[in-house]
Formats: structure tokens, sequence, C-alpha cells
């Protein structure tokens, strides 16, 4: 153990100092996607604490960054307000379950099968996500609202005026972290330049007459407004059934209008501040079929969720640092590091693209970056909050959007014209649906639409050549694999009418891939078998011959074999 944290020393202090700043980092995302999946900061932050940790010990990638994710936040939302945090915390066990299950069956080596055009729309979308996120601290005046669309109870904001002088510090503050960050590392890299930049912004918000909202006002306003939202939703959920469908809007803008007295509430925690986390098994009531299925659900879709982002940040990695992690690894790492956060009150997470480039380009690349990390958070929210809490919210946004810039593969916008039109299309439609729906479906719709013109293009790749005839016998050699897209161009190469009465087809530069291109053999040997003539098959490769042998009486043909394989 004690040579798997120091093998490289001259690495340790980049290591560490990097770890420090993505746990000041961390620590913004994970409260915000806390509120966005409807549970307590210190829900989001324990995940944080917990999934680093693990992951970063006995992950498949050292130097990746792991915590609570917008990704698997989003679909926790509904979830929680129906059956509560009990129930999420048993959906974040069984999605670990699922992860340790998918790294023992070795699963994890297929994300080394998604082409690069995915690869590109999961970095592009996933940096816009990033930085579409940061625009939300340019709003105030937040407020609950009823949203007659989902029938539940939201917290917005009003975005910044122009007159606004917050608004204006703010910015000042962002281009300030920017240039920091760009331009100190020409001077020198013995700290990192995030660590330096916060550190600035810090300092010239606490000693300074410049004001500007920090870490302990938003989450303080956050918390204050969380717990007016789920008041007003309990109390309009047990008045509904009283309502009509046409007084359900009037009745919930009213509730939403509607003053609460801070005793209703109940005590609202202040600041980071917390104890440790403690051990608990979720509560669930067992008789309750419809929950208990709806909980294995929600951690089979975490689990995915999780698995992709996890995967595909790792394979960034890869190809940033020149090295290869072990997917497989990390599958079991995430599972384990999920099943632990869910027994200890966390939300669970994943690999997080943002925190990771930040931990990358600040010099960190061994598994005490992330474990450093990790323990910086933890320390920070038992003994130091007030340290997180006087950082101010632009400072944070200047590095998150430094990683935007970092990770957006902007190469891309120049690929138009250079690559086939369909790769460029999977990169946007990728991009497109990571914004606008979630990581999980946009990786499947880039992996369908590159199998659709794969399948598109190799199915015109077959050819018929006719190698010898003499009388009564005429010999083909097909070229081209045969699969359910090529099967129509198959069946049209030949003209069973006038082909003589034996006809030999020899698969030397072909295959036969699958039940498809199986039944294609079939009909044509049937079309030859009802004018009285006899297909052959020769020069069959020994996975063509098994294939075969496997169909039985599904395939009639008079198969002639070859010094490779005789049937």
């Amino acid at each position: 153990m004690f040579r798997l944290f120091f093998k490289k020393p001259r690495n340790l202090k980049d290591d560490i100092l990097s770890g420090l700043t993505v746990a000041l980092a961390l620590v913004p995302e994970a409260v915000a996607f806390a509120f966005v999946a409807g549970v307590d900061p210190l829900v989001g932050l324990y995940a944080a604490f917990f999934v680093g940790l693990i992951t970063s010990t006995i992950g498949g990638r050292p130097g990746m960054i792991s915590g609570a994710t917008g990704a698997m936040a989003v679909v926790m939302t509904a979830f929680v307000v129906i059956y509560g945090l009990e129930y999420l915390f048993a959906a974040v066990i069984v999605a670990g379950i699922f992860q340790v299950l998918a790294g023992v069956f070795r699963l994890g080596k297929f994300v080394r099968l998604l082409p690069h055009p995915v690869m590109l729309g999961f970095v592009n979308g996933l940096a816009i996500v990033i930085g579409l996120a940061q625009f939300g601290q340019f709003k105030e005046k937040h407020e609950v609202i009823y949203n007659e669309a989902t029938q539940n109870f939201e917290v917005v904001g009003q975005w910044m005026s122009a007159s606004s002088s917050t608004l204006w510090i703010m910015i000042a503050i962002i281009v300030a972290t920017m240039a920091i960050i760009q331009y100190l590392p020409k001077l020198t890299r013995a700290i990192p330049a995030p660590l330096v930049a916060i550190i600035v912004g810090t300092l010239l918000v606490t000693f300074t007459s410049i004001k500007s909202p920090t870490v302990r006002d938003v989450l303080d306003t956050q918390r204050v407004l969380q717990a007016e939202k789920d008041y007003k939703q309990k109390e309009f959920v047990a008045a509904k059934g009283d309502y009509t469908l046409n007084e359900l809007e009037s009745k919930g803008d009213a509730l939403a209008a509607a003053p609460v007295e801070s005793e209703k509430l109940g005590e609202i925690k202040e600041g980071l501040k917390a104890g440790l986390p403690t051990f608990a098994i979720p509560t669930l009531d067992w008789s309750d079929w419809t929950g208990i299925k709806t909980v294995v659900l929600l951690g089979l879709t975490l689990a995915s969720i999780g698995l992709i982002e996890s995967l595909m940040t790792l394979s960034l990695i890869d190809e940033i640092t020149e090295t290869r992690g072990s997917s497989n690894r990390e599958c079991v790492g995430q599972g384990v590091a999920n099943i632990v956060t869910g027994f200890f009150g966390g939300m669970g997470g994943c690999a997080m693209i943002g925190q990771s480039m930040i931990n990358i380009n600040s010099g960190g690349r061994g598994r005490t970056s992330g474990i450093s990390a990790a323990l910086f958070l933890f320390a920070f929210i038992l003994f130091a909050p007030a340290l997180i809490e006087m950082i101010p919210i632009a400072s944070l946004v200047g590095v998150m959007f430094m990683v935007v810039i970092a990770t957006f593969e902007w190469s891309s916008l120049r690929l138009l014209g250079k690559i086939p039109r369909s790769d460029f299309l999977v990169i946007v439609a990728v991009s497109t649906v990571t914004v606008f729906l979630d990581l999980a479906i946009a990786v499947g719709v880039g992996i369908v639409i590159s199998a659709l013109v794969f399948a598109w293009n190799r199915s015109k790749e077959i050819t018929l050549e006719k190698t010898d005839e003499k009388e009564g016998l005429v010999h083909y050699e097909v070229e081209g694999n045969i699969f359910f897209g090529s099967i129509t161009e198959f069946k049209a190469l030949f003209n069973p009418k006038t082909d003589p009465q034996d006809v030999y087809l020899s698969f030397e530069k072909s295959k036969l891939c699958d039940h498809s291109s199986l039944e294609a053999v079939h009909s044509l040997s049937e079309k030859y078998k009802a004018l009285g003539k006899c297909l052959h098959l020769t020069a069959l490769s020994p996975e063509c011959a098994n294939l075969l042998r496997k169909a039985g009486d599904t395939v009639e043909v008079s198969v002639k074999g070859t010094d490779k394989v005789s049937i």
C-alpha cells in the first residue's frame, strides 16, 4: 500500500496541491447537484467524499475525480419527491451492485467499441452542460413558484440586470480568475493556477470593499428556499384531492405566493459544518412492491448513467495522459463507492469530467490527487467550513469556464467537409442530446446512428465474380461479409433461372455473420431447389461452418468442405 501511493515521489507535491484545488471546486458542484436532486447539500457533499475517496483508491483510473454529478442528479428529482431519501439511498446501493456486477462480468471493455465521433460529441456536450450550469449563478431574487405542467413547486430566480453592480463585480472576478489560470503557468508551475486564482478572489472579497456572493451566501439562501419548497409541496399534495382540475393552477400559484412562517419550516442548518456521517440501512416498506420495483429501476438507470459517464471520462483521460486505465476495475470501484455511499447517506455519483480536467491540468496524475481531494473536502466540512464558505462564487465560475474551454474539442468545429458527413452528424447529435436530455440517451443515439451508417456502407460492398463455367456447372466467388444489412444486395446478385444444374459458391473472401445471413442462404437454396438445381457452398471458414452446423435443418444447403473445414 505504501508503494502504491509513493512510488513516484516527484509527483507527490503536484498531486496534493492539485487535490486541494479540486476539493475547493467540488464544493459548489456537490451543493448545486444536491439541490437539483432535491436533497440537503450535505447529502451531496458526503457523496463527493465517499465516491471520490473510494474510486481514487481502488478504481481503474488514477487522476480521475469522482463525486456527485448532474447527470445522475437530474433523474433523482421526481423520485425523491415521491418516495423520499430512504428510497433514494436504497436505489444508490442497488446501482452500486449493478456496477460491481458489470465489472465482474468484464462489461467495461465495451466502452472501447464507442466510435470516435461519439466520444467527441460526449466531450462537447458535457462541456456545454458544464458551461450552461454556471450561468445559474447570475440569477438573484429567488422565489418558489408552482409549475402547472409537473404539478410541483420549483425554485426560480431572475437574471441580474445590466445596471447591477453585483453583476459587474462577478464578471470582473471571473475574468481575473480566468486570466490568472491562463497566464500564471507561464511564470511558474510550483502552485496550481486555479488554486492561486481562488485564493486571490477570496482575499479580494474578504479584505476589501469589493462584495460578491460567496459559497455561504448561496448555501444559506438555497437551504431556506429548499425548505419552503418542500413545505409547500407537502401542503399542496395533502390538499390536492379537494381541488377540481380547473382549481389546481390557481391554488398552486396562491400557495406559492403565500409567505411561510419560519417556525413551520423547522430547523434549517447554516453553513457547511457537519458531523461524521453515520452508517444506516435504508428503511423501506417491503410490502410496497411498486416502490421496490421503482428502486430497482432507478438503480439500473443510475448505474447505466454512472458507468457511461465514468468510462467515457476514463477514455478521455487515457487519451490526454497517453496512459491506459482499467475499465473493468473502474466499474468495480464505482460500484463499491456507491454501495458505501448509500449506507452512509450520500446521493451517489460517478466520474466528473470538469473536476477531472482541473486535476489533470493542475498536475494531478496519481491516485494521491483524488484521495487528497476527498480528504481535503472532508476536512473542510468537519474542521474548517469557514474557509470554503468565504470563497466567492465568481472565482469558482471562472475556474469552471476554463474547464469548459479546455474540455471542448474545438478542432471538431473544423471537421465539416474533412470527415464523412455521417460522422459529423453523430458529433452534433450526441452533443445536442447530451445538452437537452441526458448522457445515456445521447450515447445510445450516437451508437445507433454510427451502427446504421456502418451497416448501410458495408451492405454496398457485396460483389459476385464468376471464376469458372463448364457444361452443367458454374463457380462463383462472393466478396464482402453477409449480414442483416447486405442480404438484399446478396440475393440480387443471383439468377437461379439462368444458372446451370450445379452452382458452386466460394466463401473464401466472405463470411456469414448472423441469423439474417443464414436465412438469406437458405432462401437462395430454396430457389435453386425449386428449379431442380443444387447450391454448393465451398471454402467456408471454420467460424462460418460452425454457424451452419449449429443452424442444423434451418439451412438446407449442400456444403462442400475445403482443407479448412468439412461438413
